[in-house]
């Protein structure tokens, strides 16, 4: 016996005393379709071994660009995504062109805005809200994790921000290098180079900084 079936089992089990048997089947039917889709879900991702942050890693979904990072070895992506998406991962070039090229480009200082789809299906909500305030700071300017927080409706939550922003999936295009300590401060990025990197991009974009920072 599969997975799914041992699922659907636990399933008329627990129906059994419930819901009629139409509803029953149709609970069924969704579940089969969500674990069809779960296990045939494949993620496609490329490497270029030479960009201005080091050695870069692009994936990709169905619906966008599901992980981009820099600064680790490709088995170290792989598994990241992997973990993350439980999906299989697939080296494909092509697949992966437009999103490379646009990271390439932005990097060498050729493109001023991404036009990517994004996928964050694998976020929580509160990680979606902060990323997408993110998303809305302008080139060369930045908040504070305060100021995200506020923005998001929870003002007493800078550290939870500073959190999400750690675990930003795909850093660069969504830009959690904008956004800084309370004092302007750079404090960490998790991309290769730490905040070397994040001063890098904060000054390839123009952004004007604190003195203290």
């Amino acid at each position: 016996m599969d997975e799914r079936d041992m699922v659907v089992q636990a399933l008329d089990a627990a129906y059994a005393k419930g819901p009629t048997a139409a509803e029953t089947k149709r609970a069924q039917a969704k579940l089969r379709q969500a674990l069809d889709r779960a296990r045939g879900r494949t993620v496609y991702y490329d490497v270029v071994s030479h960009s201005r942050v080091g050695e870069l890693y692009v994936a990709v979904s169905e619906r966008g660009l599901i992980a981009l990072d820099f600064g680790l070895g490709e088995r170290s992506f792989v598994d990241r995504v992997q973990r993350r998406t439980k999906a299989t991962l697939v080296r494909s070039r092509e697949r992966c062109a437009d999103a490379m090229r646009q990271v390439r480009e932005y990097l060498d200082g050729k493109r001023i805005q991404f036009d990517l789809p994004l996928d964050m299906t694998t976020m929580t909500d509160f990680q979606r809200q902060v990323l997408s305030a993110a998303l809305e700071i302008p080139r060369g300017q930045w908040l504070t994790y305060g100021e995200v927080a506020k923005a998001i409706g929870r003002p007493q939550a800078s550290r939870a921000v500073g959190q999400a922003l750690g675990h930003n999936p795909v850093p660069i295009v969504i830009p959690c290098h904008r956004v800084l300590g309370s004092d302007g401060s750079l404090h960490g990025y998790s991309g290769g180079g730490g905040i070397q990197t994040k001063a890098w991009l904060l000054q390839l974009e123009g952004a004007q900084l604190p003195v203290s920072a």
